[in-house]
């Protein structure tokens, strides 16, 4: 029987359990209610936007974003976002989702904390960064309904979400600062990391080997 929560219905299929479950391995606590509360806001804009969307490659795309955050994926040469990315697309491709579908999945990860340009996108990328903006940001708080907002923080709690998201974050990146340069994780970084030196894009023009 498939679980409904808020009025949105989990899909009920092999892929989706099974991208539940590795997430449920791999990740936190806090990171799995996170990324199921990414999906289940998502999906709540989408219906209030009368978005069409696939919600098999939304959830996955939810679940999978901050895997780069977790021990058995994170990586230190790149983005994190990159990381779920790209472990989605294999995730999807073992699964015989393959070409367009799984890109899009791709690309609705590595874009999730890119502002603005991810909402101009297919409803899949839209979506996950608008589930991410209302459970991070509380952009689009009141786009759902208290009753759609209480049940989905009833059925995935938040406890200190504020704080320990920031210390998830800061523990997922502080390995790899230079990745920061000109994303928001910077501002991360730049808070809790001492000696962290941000990027300047300016110095970065003026220091090129450029003569002028």
């Amino acid at each position: 029987m498939s679980e409904e929560i808020a009025g949105v219905r989990i899909p009920d299929s092999a892929l989706v359990r099974e991208a539940t479950e590795l997430v449920r391995e791999v990740a936190s606590p806090l990171l799995f209610d996170h990324s199921r509360r990414v999906f289940l806001f998502g999906a709540l804009r989408g219906r209030e936007q009368r978005l069409e969307f696939d919600p098999e490659l939304l959830y996955v795309g939810a679940m999978f974003h901050d895997l780069g955050l977790t021990d058995r994926f994170r990586r230190t040469d790149q983005r994190f976002e990159i990381d779920g990315a790209d472990e989605a697309r294999r995730f999807l491709q073992a699964h015989g989702v393959t070409g367009e579908p799984a890109d899009r999945v791709w690309t609705g990860i590595a874009l999730h904390t890119t502002p603005e340009i991810p909402l101009h996108m297919a409803a899949e990328i839209a979506l996950v960064t608008r589930g991410v903006e209302l459970d991070v940001l509380g952009i689009g708080y009141l786009a759902v309904t208290d009753e759609q907002r209480a049940a989905v923080v009833a059925a995935h709690p938040r406890p200190d979400f504020k704080n320990r998201i920031l210390a998830a974050f800061t523990d997922g990146i502080k390995d790899r600062p230079e990745t920061t340069f000109g994303n928001v994780k910077a501002d991360v970084l730049e808070h809790f990391v001492p000696g962290f030196h941000r990027g300047d894009f300016v110095d970065v023009i003026k220091n090129s080997d450029w003569p002028e």
